[in-house]
């Protein structure tokens, strides 16, 4: 028997210096390679995962539009326009995925999708929603900690390194996989027109533009800065989808001066003038986000333009109370678990319902405000033993919200 050499793999014959690392046996050394082999092997021969992948991507395959949407249905609500183009894209994502080589020459390009919509109206919601639903990894990113390769910050090629931690560095699953990048009009350029001098944050949209279209991208599985010895992988992305979504704060004002600039002559009454300012929104086109600041070779690749509504009074009474997760029934079970039935009054859920309104956080603000009235309640209670049942009615709300910072909130 042949000694063993600590200077290559005794399986395959890499050199030291072409692998990560060399683990030593009684009589050898094995690489991460041939453990990753190794380890498929097994899967394959003794738990028959191939076999069980298989089935979950055939499950997959057989959730239709109405399906998805139905099943976003009991966690988002309303965005019903939003939810069906979400839905359809991410069915046709699979029915991409399933395509077989086809004989006619006609391939089909992945749709991908620019979400926009004030904070709080459920974007992100919409697509961890999603990710509890499919069978494809899933990553969620955030794009203000990308930055031009050479700058400080992350480079764009850690979005990848994100998708391949999801699904355990399986690099196949990787490149059919789906990403949400959110934040996107963070790093929007100040204004429409090119700048004269060097932009970091257009640097950093054009850094974006292959990886979006599709490419094969070299990724440091590690991340790129830390770890510059690393050996990279390549990803394939023409197959993974991506999700943009952001609040692009003010693009109601580009819609409403491109609407007023397109009616010259046209005298609006003041009814329609109220009518449009409420839904601004809806009316925005891909001209409108170019004129905030994404790039027109970026937008190109984002042909999916989707707007999410302003959540209105009964939009917001619906998410405290009816999702499957709702927050007030995350509330009831935490205080059930410690033996208290907890019951909102309707003036008092009327109550936590306007003042996120007036503080105009959406949905998200539910939450701050309902953390604000009920602390100390779940500070006290759990040591009264003697307490079976405690109810939050509208004085008790009003009392510990004014006595919270969020009191103090200027609403602009």
């Amino acid at each position: 028997m042949s000694k063993k050499n600590p200077n290559k793999c005794s399986f395959c014959g890499k050199a030291k210096e072409d692998v990560q690392i060399l683990i030593a046996g009684v009589d050898g050394y094995i690489c991460e390679n041939c453990i990753t082999q190794a380890k498929q092997i097994v899967d394959t021969e003794i738990f028959h995962l191939p076999e069980k992948a298989k089935e979950k991507v055939e499950m997959a395959k057989n959730l239709k539009p109405k399906a998805i949407k139905e099943y976003l249905d009991e966690y988002v609500i309303g965005q019903d326009d939003a939810k069906k183009v979400i839905s359809v894209a991410v069915y046709n994502h699979y029915k991409r995925l399933m395509q077989s080589v086809a004989d006619d020459e006609v391939e089909i390009e992945k749709s991908n999708i620019l979400m926009v919509g004030k904070t709080g109206t459920g974007k992100t919601l919409i697509v961890k929603s999603i990710a509890k639903l499919l069978n494809v990894p899933f990553a969620i990113v955030d794009a203000t900690v990308f930055t031009e390769a050479g700058y400080v910050g992350e480079d764009v090629e850690s979005i990848l390194t994100r998708l391949l931690q999801v699904c355990d560095y399986d690099i196949a699953a990787a490149e059919k996989g789906i990403v949400f990048i959110d934040e996107i009009d963070k790093i929007s350029r100040k204004g429409d027109n090119p700048s004269l001098t060097r932009d970091i944050k257009e640097g950093t949209q054009q850094s974006l533009l292959k990886l979006i279209e599709g490419t094969e991208v070299l990724v440091p599985p590690q991340g790129g800065r830390k770890h510059p010895e690393q050996k990279l992988l390549k990803v394939d992305t023409k197959n993974i989808l991506f999700l943009c979504g952001g609040s692009f704060d003010g693009i109601d004002k580009l819609i409403s001066k491109r609407l007023n600039t397109s009616v010259i002559g046209f005298k609006h009454s003041k009814a329609g003038q109220e009518i449009e300012k409420e839904n601004l929104l809806s009316y925005i086109t891909h001209q409108d986000v170019r004129s905030y600041g994404l790039i027109p070779e970026l937008l190109g690749r984002l042909p999916v333009l989707v707007h999410l509504e302003e959540l209105d009074k009964e939009a917001l009474t619906n998410i405290l109370t009816k999702p499957k997760n709702a927050l007030l029934k995350q509330y009831k079970k935490l205080f059930a678990l410690e033996g208290i039935a907890l019951e909102f009054a309707p003036e008092a859920i009327d109550f936590i319902v306007e003042k996120a309104l007036e503080y105009k956080l959406g949905a998200r603000g539910l939450r701050s405000i309902c953390e604000a009235i009920i602390t100390d309640a779940m500070y006290e209670l759990p040591s009264q033993t003697d307490v079976k049942e405690y109810i939050i009615t509208e004085a008790y709300a009003k009392q510990k919200l004014n006595k919270s910072r969020l009191s103090k909130l200027k609403v602009a």
